[in-house]
C-alpha cells in the first residue's frame, strides 16, 4: 500500500492525465513510477520531458537506452525498472538467455561496439565513478561520443537510483503495473 496519494487514472488532469494518456497509449499501462510521480504533477511533466528527450535521442539509441535501463537497475536490485526493461529488450528482439548471459557479463551484450563500450563505461562508472579516468574518456571520444552523449548516457543510469529509493520508502509496489 503507498505512502503517498497518487492520481488515479480517473483523477488525472493536466499533465499527468496527458502522460497518463500517453502511457496507456503507447505501452499499454501506467508505469509504476510515473504513478508514484503524479504526487507531484510538476516532477512528472519534468519526467515526462526527460522521456520526450530521450525518445528522440539523436545519437543513444532505443535498444542502448533500454540496455542501460535494464542493467543500472539489475545493479541496484530495483525490480520494476529491471522487469520492465526486460520486457522492452524482448520486444527489440532479446531472447531470455541473451538477456540472462549479458546480465552476468555485460560485454556479452549484441550492440555495435562502439554502443557497447559507452554502455561499459555506464555500468563502471556506476559500480565505481572514481576508477573513470581521462583515457576512458578519450576512448569514448574516438568512437565518436560527444560529451552531451556521455552525460546523457549516464544520466539514465543514474536515474534508475532515485526512482529506486523514492518507490521503496513510499512503499509503491515494485513489481506491479497499473
Amino acid at each position: 500500500m503507498p505512502r503517498i496519494k497518487t492520481t488515479s487514472i480517473e483523477e488525472a488532469q493536466g499533465a499527468v492525465k496527458a502522460g497518463y494518456d500517453m502511457f496507456i497509449k503507447n505501452i499499454g499501462i501506467i508505469p509504476k513510477p510515473m504513478e508514484m510521480m503524479s504526487a507531484s504533477p510538476a516532477l512528472f511533466e519534468s519526467q515526462l520531458k526527460r522521456i520526450e528527450y530521450f525518445s528522440n535521442h539523436p545519437n543513444l539509441s532505443f535498444p542502448l537506452l533500454a540496455h542501460i535501463r535494464f542493467l543500472a537497475a539489475h545493479h541496484l536490485n530495483y525490480s520494476f525498472c529491471s522487469d520492465f526493461n526486460k520486457m522492452t529488450l524482448k520486444k527489440v528482439g532479446l531472447t531470455d538467455e541473451q538477456i540472462d548471459k549479458m546480465t552476468k557479463d555485460p560485454s556479452a551484450c549484441l550492440l555495435e561496439d562502439n554502443e557497447k563500450a559507452i554502455l561499459l563505461f555506464v555500468l563502471q562508472s556506476m559500480k565505481d565513478p572514481g576508477s573513470i579516468t581521462n583515457a576512458d574518456i578519450d576512448d569514448l571520444k574516438k568512437m565518436d561520443w560527444t560529451d552531451t552523449d556521455m552525460v546523457d548516457a549516464l544520466s539514465q543510469g543514474v536515474s534508475m537510483i532515485d526512482h529506486s529509493i523514492m518507490m521503496q520508502v513510499f512503499g509503491m509496489d515494485q513489481n506491479c503495473l497499473v
